[in-house]
């Protein structure tokens, strides 16, 4: 098969995006395990993880192609394109969603083969068709989503969920809404045009940012708190505190004169802060 035939599918999955779930999959795997996991265990996790996360972003993409020719940051999709027909995605989608659940309860453990489904299902219809467009706070709640990949890391290892897991579960629900905030602050004039009433959309800035203020506050306190409560070494409750304090003086200069350049390094340090953090989460747990 050449590239020009697969490309349309792997684009379908959004792989970009699925990257960041598997940098908060892959901690979560190693604080379940309380050091390194079975590597069984750990290549199911990653693979299915991925092949659900693609599954529920070619959903979206099917449900979306409309708003998506409005757009300019999605005009270039493979559906708006017509690279792939709308059957064809909802053949690959289907394909790749049983292929994930099989996976997940094959090699790993039934809660985390459940928490999958529910991740799926609940992007697709709680964010995609049930608030994206009816909520200006379609973000925090449709963010959930991306924050059960802990939990399915976590069950994966040990068939059960944590304070930890959940102490983790709850970063990552205050690390998205900045996150994602920074991304719509660029583009709210796309959104606009779509008719999607982002935050950055229908709110002023000084309001995006106090919001935005507000789930980076819980984003730190939770951030120490998961390192407390898996015991790691004081050193990385000193790392946490300071990558806060990065993300906190980006935020500040969001509601400057040149908000979009503002916005656009907040979401790119959004992404190290969680890579970073993520990365000290598995080195805490390797040295204790």
């Amino acid at each position: 098969m050449t590239k020009s035939l697969y490309a349309p599918y792997i684009a379908l999955m959004k792989l970009r995006v699925v990257e960041l779930l598997l940098v908060t999959t892959l901690p979560a795997l190693f604080l379940a395990a309380k050091g390194v996991p079975s590597a069984v265990t750990t290549v199911a996790t990653l693979i299915g993880g991925t092949l659900a996360a693609g599954a529920a972003n070619a959903y979206n993409m099917i449900i979306e192609v409309d708003s998506d020719r409005l757009m300019g940051r999605t005009s270039k999709r493979p559906l708006v394109n017509d690279e792939v027909s709308k059957k064809a995605a909802h053949i690959f989608a289907a394909l790749i969603t049983v292929a994930s659940l099989a996976i997940f309860a094959i090699w790993t453990t039934w809660l985390a083969t459940v928490i999958t489904a529910i991740a799926i299902a609940f992007y697709v219809f709680g964010y995609t068709i049930g608030l994206k467009r009816r909520t200006s706070q379609n973000i925090v709640w449709g963010g959930i989503a991306g924050c059960l990949p802990v939990l399915i890391g976590w069950a994966a290892i040990t068939n059960s969920l944590s304070l930890t897991a959940w102490l983790f579960f709850f970063l990552i629900f205050f690390w998205t809404p900045p996150h994602f905030w920074a991304l719509a602050i660029k583009y709210r004039d796309d959104y606009a045009a779509a008719g999607i009433p982002m935050l950055p959309v229908v709110a002023t800035m000084k309001s995006v940012q106090k919001q935005m203020w507000f789930h980076t506050s819980g984003m730190v306190l939770t951030s120490i708190a998961v390192v407390i409560s898996a015991k790691l070494p004081i050193w990385t409750i000193v790392i946490s505190v300071l990558l806060a304090l990065g993300f906190g003086a980006q935020l500040m200069k969001i509601d400057g004169p040149d908000s979009d350049k503002s916005a656009a390094k907040l979401f790119q340090w959004s992404i190290t802060y969680l890579s970073v953090y993520s990365l000290m989460l598995v080195i805490g747990v390797l040295v204790k």
